[in-house]
């Protein structure tokens, strides 16, 4: 296979992949040209995209490479959506998730402290859209969830790695929506949790559960 045909495979592939896609897993379907290759043809589908500016760009998230809208496009785009209806995060659910983003791991009764108000609806909501996980539990009474962010926040948010997080006063800017100072603030001034002990819970087992909360008690149960 030459060099214009990998691409164009990969081109096609990238195209109507719903997921970011692994070298490690292009390896698998081209065993004859090896990941260098297909390393290489990607960097190179990028710059000729990055050379030819259009309504699209190839990017690393969430490990993987997809293909992305710009972001100068972002307001045609949300006017576009909002017009056909389409099914956007709350401002509330954006809120929480910037606590769990930036406070990972955290339990429901932390987020309601931090938001000011009951959270495990949006909790629920939240990993009912698999953007954030249980990940174990604390070791305090009752034993609350720990939550964390999934594989699909950092896809939704165009994030290679959690790490790549902008500054929390810049949390706005990257979800496209002013996120009230107050709850900046009350983020910021979190104070980390202390004495977690996390019983480990895979993330693959998590997709596969169901979340229900007890909003009275604020104890949620996983049924499977």
């Amino acid at each position: 296979m030459t060099n214009e045909e990998l691409r164009a495979a990969l081109e096609a592939i990238l195209f109507v992949s719903s997921d970011p896609v692994k070298v490690d897993d292009l390896a698998e379907s081209f065993t004859d040209e090896g990941k260098d290759a297909i390393a290489a043809q990607l960097e190179e589908i990028k710059r000729n995209l990055d050379s030819n500016v259009g309504g699209f760009m190839l990017e690393q998230t969430a490990g993987g490479w997809r293909l992305a809208t710009r972001a100068e496009h972002d307001p045609i785009l949300k006017k576009y959506f909002a017009k056909k209806g389409e099914n956007r995060m709350s401002i509330a659910a954006l809120e929480t998730l910037a606590i769990v983003g930036y406070r990972q791991p955290i339990t429901a009764p932390e987020v309601s402290e931090i938001r000011g108000v009951n959270s495990t609806a949006v909790i629920r909501t939240l990993l009912e859209r698999r953007m954030i996980r249980v990940s174990g539990r604390k070791e305090v009474v009752g034993s609350p969830f720990l939550y964390r962010t999934t594989k699909e926040f950092l896809v939704h948010f165009g994030l290679n790695d959690i790490r790549d997080l902008p500054r929390l006063e810049e949390f706005g800017d990257l979800i496209g929506e002013n996120i009230n100072d107050d709850l900046v603030a009350a983020i910021a001034n979190a104070e980390p949790s202390e004495a977690i002990a996390e019983i480990a819970v895979s993330e693959d087992a998590n997709i596969e559960e169901t979340t229900t909360i007890e909003s009275d008690t604020q104890l949620e149960s996983i049924e499977e």
